[in-house]
């Protein structure tokens, strides 16, 4: 049989073949080589960059410093004071049971130490105050506050040192705005016998003297006639 003609293939070209052909292809003229010697180098740039590193450095120094923008807000002294006391506490060791108990009996007994310190301040205050200067005799008989005054009628002195004296009120009714006369009998010391019945005196409210006592004549203003 006779042998079939088939066509020669062409050879394909290599990648390694490629970079070199195309550099011949783009080979460029005299003028342009000529041109690429003059352009400065990567190295030489490199080294100019780095001699006016110093130099760019300064500037910067010199410049302020620019402000952080997203600043926070300051805190305030307690906050800062509860912040630095949560690190402190963060630090330490985690105090076991007994520890915690311990404490709480210490401070227990200092407050204790603080209650009687008071007390026996506060003791010794009232000691001395009953201790102080000698009352008065008016303050002697009624307490602190003024003493209220009466004015009345003398209805009987039969007692020994002791007059009954009846004392007239007249007020105006809070809500039908008539007069209202009303009368109470009172009981006063008479030291000196001095009041009769009818006179018109004038008694002060004093201490207890006895189980009806509670005021003490203090002068005679009209006789009786």
């Amino acid at each position: 049989m006779a042998e079939e003609n088939t066509p020669e293939e062409t050879p394909e070209t290599t990648p390694e073949e490629t970079p070199a052909a195309e550099t011949a292809e783009t080979a460029g003229s005299p003028e342009e080589a000529i041109a690429d010697a003059e352009r400065p180098q990567a190295g030489d740039a490199a080294e100019a960059a780095a001699d006016d590193a110093p130099a760019a450095e300064a500037v910067a120094d010199d410049a302020p410093a620019a402000e952080p923008e997203d600043a926070g807000p300051t805190l305030s002294r307690k906050e800062q004071r509860t912040a630095a006391r949560h690190v402190e506490a963060s630090k330490r060791k985690p105090r076991t049971v007994e520890e915690r108990v311990a404490d709480r009996i210490e401070e227990r007994r200092k407050k204790a130490a603080q209650r009687t310190r008071r007390r026996e301040k506060a003791k010794a205050v009232r000691a001395t105050a009953e201790k102080g200067p000698a009352k008065t005799k008016s303050t002697a008989e009624h307490g602190p506050g003024r003493p209220k005054t009466r004015q009345g009628l003398v209805v009987s002195s039969k007692a020994d040192k002791t007059i009954s004296v009846r004392v007239d009120t007249a007020r105006r009714h809070r809500r039908y705005e008539k007069i209202v006369r009303s009368s109470s009998t009172l009981h006063a010391h008479d030291a000196a016998n001095d009041a009769n019945e009818g006179d018109l005196v004038t008694i002060i409210e004093s201490r207890p003297l006895s189980k009806l006592k509670r005021w003490r004549l203090v002068e005679v203003l009209e006789r009786a006639k």
